[in-house]
């Protein structure tokens, strides 16, 4: 499996880097909306929705992608990108009652809808606005995934050598403190390094430094949440996509957590 997983990733890593850093941002925010769809698509499943429903809230997603697009820069954009950013503060609760919602009531199913929304479109405004930030947008894009792919491995290897007390046992069984400290460790060091590369210094580095902390701690939040998801719907992977990865959503979970906080904190970093 581990090995399986390597070679998906040896893959999947140098496509993205080159979706990241080639294309224009509309031809780049075109790409991931399509990547976000199969999200959405995995999403309202976990979500117990089947069938054409099912069909017609990919449709209606994909109309809403593109009317954002045609909203970029209009000033409510910025609302929905707050609106990402407090929902995942708002999640820490979902977590702490990990419960709520677990029945697949009708009332449910539209709950959860309703938190895929708050999970993919502000994250996509954020991809969005991060890749289209002057100067350098592309090298700011891939650093922010940098961070999440960076802790993500330093919370494997943290875990898997110092194990210890567990993090959500309710949740996810397999994640740690341990984990969660060398993800903070990665992501904070990864920032250092790829903020020295775009020439931020001083303050701001210890800034950046910040808002990496920061972005790696909601990036967890994101994957619990989706575990939370995976726990409700009894599944073990919310797709099968990638071999030894599981589904889109399964290697998202933490970027679409990521993205709006990281986008907040680099508009603050050049106000």
């Amino acid at each position: 499996m581990l090995l399986q997983r390597t070679l998906t990733a040896l893959v999947l890593a140098p496509l993205a880097i080159l979706i990241v850093l080639l294309p224009p941002t509309g031809v780049f925010g075109a790409i991931v909306a399509v990547t976000f769809l199969a999200a959405w698509w995995e999403w309202a499943q976990l979500s117990g929705l089947r069938g054409r429903a099912r069909v017609a809230l990919l449709v209606v997603a994909a109309a809403v992608f593109a009317l954002l697009w045609l909203a970029r820069d209009s000033a409510w954009i910025d609302w929905l990108l707050a609106a990402g950013v407090a929902w995942w503060l708002l999640a820490c609760l979902w977590l702490r009652h990990f419960a709520f919602a677990a029945a697949p009531t009708r009332e449910n199913k539209a709950l959860k809808l309703l938190a895929g929304a708050f999970v993919i479109f502000p994250a996509w405004v954020a991809l969005v606005r991060i890749h289209g930030h002057s100067p350098h947008g592309q090298w700011w894009t891939l650093l922010a995934l940098v961070i999440v792919w960076g802790s993500d491995i330093g919370a494997y290897f943290s875990g898997r050598t110092f194990g210890g007390r567990k993090l959500a046992p309710q949740i996810s069984p397999g994640k740690t403190w341990a984990g969660a400290y060398g993800a903070m460790v990665a992501g904070v060091l990864l920032a250092l390094i790829g903020g020295w590369w775009l020439d931020v210094r001083d303050a701001r580095a210890l800034a950046l430094a910040l808002l990496a902390a920061a972005t790696v701690a909601i990036s967890i939040v994101g994957d619990l949440l989706e575990s939370l998801m995976k726990r409700h719907a009894q599944v073990k992977d919310s797709g099968s996509i990638f071999p030894g990865h599981g589904g889109l959503l399964d290697r998202l979970d933490s970027v679409f957590a990521a993205l709006p906080i990281f986008a907040a904190g680099l508009y603050l970093l050049d106000s």
